[in-house]
């Protein structure tokens, strides 16, 4: 829950600053919707990070086998999968606002130059590989964990 929540938070706020200057340049030109759009979910892709953490944590802990005994979890297995889960929950939250912000100028790049809008691109994706850092860091975390043992 925890890389999920965070992460949401953090690509919400992503998404809508990217959004907010989106609407302005299509109030100005309706044409350039594709290119917004694309501009627009780049920060959301954090939150499918923290998902896909989260669901692996839970894949780790058996809930998806049916077998799960609550006695065979401990304490200190919950705090294990917590922490493997916090690059995740801060990476997120602190990248995808500042995405956001970087697809958000981008946006108003490609408003005042329209052939440039792939620039801005590259500087969101440049972005994304912290949180994909963030991603792989509570991946093998959550690899390694021996719950139960």
């Amino acid at each position: 829950a925890i890389a999920t929540v965070f992460a949401g938070i953090g690509s919400i706020r992503g998404v809508g600053m990217s959004a907010e200057a989106g609407m302005g340049v299509l109030a100005e030109d309706p044409s350039k919707f594709g290119k917004v759009m694309i501009l627009q979910v780049i920060p959301g892709t954090q939150g499918l990070y923290g998902l896909v953490v989260w669901f692996f944590a839970l894949l780790q802990m058996g809930v998806f086998g049916g077998n799960v005994d609550p006695t065979s979890l401990t304490v200190v297995d919950g705090l294990r999968v917590a922490c493997a889960c916090l690059p995740m929950a801060t990476g997120a939250a602190i990248s995808a606002p500042a995405q956001g912000r970087v697809a958000a100028t981008a946006v108003n790049l490609m408003a005042k130059r329209p052939d440039d809008w792939a620039k801005g691109i590259i500087l969101c994706i440049t972005v994304e590989f912290y949180a994909i850092l963030s991603l792989l860091a509570s991946f093998l975390m959550l690899l390694n964990l021996h719950l139960g043992a």
